[in-house]
């Protein structure tokens, strides 16, 4: 027993020492269990953030949410945040554990945290911060003005913290703080834990902005296509491009509403709209174009041609605040070198700014709007440099088919004119003493053509047409209808137009018509157009120079048939006088028949004055037993017949329509005759008329002056006929009494002879003596006289 008891005497310190190692050992195994617990647990929460991490890519809020649960759980805290940070500012994006109306208060909102907050060490020393308690933390709940105090553990009663930095690199992008309501420090343990969650959360920032920017990228690059087909798919159409631009800018940079707007120097045009509530595109429609609002964003754009970023813009003097109850938007000017051709702006209805992605997005948007405004341009110029060349090509055309033919010409070009210039209306009027009258149109009802064929414009500033011709230079309208002339408003609100383009038709400096185009909507021609017009002017101005040239060479080729006819005529009536000098009559005849045919008249005669009266002498084309009447009518001067005032005025007279003239009488011999025109011409002898020669026409239809010329050379000639057997008569007579004189003469010299010859003869017998015997009779001196005597009666003999 007593050994036993040496024994277990002497064992008790060993199993005492067995017991503590036992113990010991126990400890160590809990605190390893524990550790392994840890262990897991960490790595569980590793595990469940990673696997939210792949399951949610690009989405950062289930992430922290979970990082934050775990963090709080696992190092037995009571609760927690994650914050990011901005500049000097934060927001917190997760919170763990506290309450509601707290969370409402804080997550979401800018906050400057204060110099001796946790937060702001944190962001100070970019280190974390633990603070075992924080009622014995000197300054702790110290704030300045302008910064945010420690509010979660003001509200929570926050006694422990932990604040651990997220940061990548050197750069702060954040912090997860976790609070104890107990003053119970943080392990190193917790404090490396924590310190893990916060660099995976950067990994997850990061990873997150990597993937948000390939989707950007994705993005924008599918949109772009989406935009290149829809250009590739609508060439020189803008509205579809547009359309495709401003559904993808407001779909990926998460707006709600857009209008992208075109801009042409003075007006802003509305071009396309996606998402616009219902009262703003009422208000766009009943607005139309029109000039940026002073104050608001597209009026600062308008001024400054920058990005326009507004944060809110509540209460502000934008329809887009007004009407569709915008809050932040973004404008984007679409620039085309330094030159301002339109806007695309996005909205949002509640008050979150744009990220500078989205803005790049947009600008990226605009630069592609203005690339397809351009190409548009230069596609549209080529149409319509091919559609002004197929059209001058074809009213060449027309002008070479229908050289002379001035309407089909005139009518061509307004057609071509109003179609490629996209006008309702064209008109083209011509001038005729001094004023303008219409020539061709299109476009125009039957109703107004009716209206203004009767009424031409004179050169004032009543009308375009006035204006153009009185300044002798293209003219455009804007708006018509609100022209300060009321009379050219006027007539522009009958027709029913706004926007008007005169130009005018110049010939050497001077307009002869004006070209004008009209549309029904104030939209102002292009230069493009102008241009156009001008040069459908100049072809107008061809074309009628054509025809004149044409129908001056018509009316002077035809003035030489005519008077190659009238030169004829008159050969055969002076063969016909030559082959009977003196057969009046047959003269005669021949005239008058000449005269009708030459002059397309129906009838033709001749009066003579015989006694006081006058009394036809030749006639071609009575109707029967007309002469018989005539012969009876006296044809004295006067008013009542076309003889009568012939010998009244000595000159040629027409009287156009007898039935209409008040001064006629003859009442009766026109209804035999059945005549209406008549042309009466003197046949005048040193100025006085000795007969009058007459043409009628039975249809009204006056004579031309190159007619009534013939007639006159017709009568002249019939006048020398007349002169010519008066005087053919009176050489006659004269010869009739010569001869009688010279038989009278032969007579008397044959009867003076027989009866002187007797006593003759002894006086020449006498001088011939004294001659002989001068000496003798002492007659030397009368010698001389003697013989001249005596060589009368012995002539000289004729020399041989």
């Amino acid at each position: 027993m007593g050994h036993l008891a040496r024994t277990q005497k002497s064992q008790a310190p060993a199993e005492k020492k067995l017991k503590a190692y036992a113990c010991e050992l126990e400890q160590k195994l809990e605190a390893r269990t524990r550790e392994l617990s840890e262990a897991r647990e960490q790595e569980a929460a590793t595990a469940e953030v990673l696997r939210i991490i792949s399951s949610s890519p690009g989405e950062l809020k289930p992430v922290f949410d979970a990082m934050l649960r775990n963090a709080v759980r696992i190092c037995g805290a009571k609760y927690g945040m994650l914050s990011l940070c901005k500049g000097e500012e934060v927001r917190s994006v997760a919170t763990y554990g506290v309450e509601p109306a707290l969370v409402e208060k804080l997550q979401g909102k800018l906050r400057h945290p204060g110099p001796n907050t946790a937060a702001g060490r944190l962001m100070r020393t970019k280190t974390a911060v633990h603070i075992a308690d924080v009622r014995t933390e000197p300054g702790f709940f110290d704030t300045p003005p302008g910064f945010a105090g420690p509010q979660l553990a003001i509200h929570a009663g926050a006694r422990t913290l932990l604040a651990v930095p997220m940061l990548k690199e050197s750069e702060l992008v954040g912090y997860i703080i976790i609070y104890r309501q107990e003053p119970e420090p943080f392990t190193e343990k917790h404090i490396e834990l924590v310190t893990s969650f916060a660099a995976q959360a950067v990994i997850a920032i990061e990873n997150t902005r990597l993937l948000n920017e390939l989707r950007e990228s994705l993005q924008q690059q599918t949109a772009t296509a989406d935009v290149l087909g829809v250009i590739s798919s609508s060439p020189g159409e803008l509205q579809p491009v547009f359309q495709a631009m401003l559904e993808n800018a407001v779909r990926i940079c998460e707006a709600k509403f857009g209008v992208l707007y075109r801009y042409d120097g003075k007006l802003f045009h509305p071009e396309a709209l996606v998402g616009v509530p219902q009262a703003l595109v009422e208000f766009h429609q009943k607005r139309g174009a029109f000039q940026a609002v002073p104050g608001t964003p597209l009026h600062q754009l308008w001024q400054t041609r920058n990005v326009v970023h507004t944060a809110d813009d509540a209460g502000g003097p934008s329809a887009s605040a007004r009407l569709g109850g915008a809050r932040s938007h973004l404008a984007v000017p679409m620039l085309k070198d330094d030159w301002l051709v339109g806007s695309i702006i996005i909205y949002r209805q509640e008050v979150r700014p744009f990220t500078d992605k989205q803005i790049e997005l947009v600008g990226h948007f605009a630069k592609q709007a203005v690339i397809a405004i351009e190409n548009t341009r230069l596609l549209n110029e080529l149409r319509e440099s091919l559609q002004q060349q197929t059209a001058t090509a074809d009213v060449l055309k027309v002008i070479s088919r229908s050289t002379f033919d001035l309407q089909t010409v005139l009518d061509t070009l307004v057609e071509s004119a109003s179609r490629l210039c996209h006008a309702d209306q064209a008109a083209i009027r011509l001038v005729r003493d001094g004023l303008y009258y219409p020539a061709a149109s299109y476009g125009f009802s039957g109703e107004f053509r009716e209206y203004i064929k009767p009424q031409p414009f004179g050169v004032d500033q009543d009308s375009l047409v006035g204006r153009v011709a009185l300044e002798g230079r293209t003219i455009q309208l804007d708006d018509s209808q609100a022209d300060a002339n009321q009379t050219l408003a006027n007539r522009s609100k009958k027709a029913n137009v706004h926007a008007m383009l005169g130009v005018p038709l110049m010939r050497e400096g001077v307009p002869i018509g004006t070209l004008v185009l009209a549309r029904r909507m104030v939209r102002p021609f292009t230069a493009k157009q102008i241009e156009l017009v001008e040069t459908f002017a100049d072809q107008a101005v061809i074309a009628i120079e054509n025809v004149r040239l044409f129908d001056e060479v018509q009316a002077r080729t035809e003035e030489l048939s005519e008077s190659l006819r009238q030169q004829t005529a008159t050969a055969e009536v002076l063969k016909t006088i030559s082959r009977t000098a003196f057969d009046l009559q047959a003269v005669l005849n021949t005239l008058v028949e000449s005269a009708a045919r030459l002059c397309e008249a129906d009838m033709a005669s001749i009066a003579r004055q015989k006694g006081t009266n006058y009394l036809l002498v030749a006639r071609h084309g009575f109707p029967s037993g007309y002469s018989e009447y005539v012969e009876t009518l006296p044809m004295a001067p006067g008013r009542g017949s076309i003889t009568g005032r012939v010998l009244l005025e000595g000159k040629s007279v027409q009287i156009i329509d007898v039935v209409a003239d008040p001064e006629y009488t003859l009442i009766e011999a026109q209804k035999r005759g059945g005549f209406r025109t008549l042309l009466g011409v003197p046949l005048l002898r040193e100025a006085i008329p000795i007969g009058v020669l007459h043409l009628y026409r039975t249809v009204v239809q006056p004579f031309t002056n190159k007619q009534i010329e013939l007639v006159e050379t017709f009568a002249d000639q019939a006048v020398i006929a007349i002169e010519n057997v008066r005087l053919f008569d009176e050489i006659q007579d004269k010869s009739r009494q010569l001869a009688e004189a010279s038989e009278r003469k032969s007579q008397f010299l044959a009867s003076m002879s027989h009866e002187l010859r007797t006593p003759l003869n002894a006086i020449i017998g006498l001088t011939e003596m004294m001659v002989t015997n001068a000496a003798r009779f002492s007659t030397e001196k009368a010698l001389e006289p003697l013989r001249r005597v005596n060589a009368a009666w012995h002539p000289p003999p004729e020399p041989h």
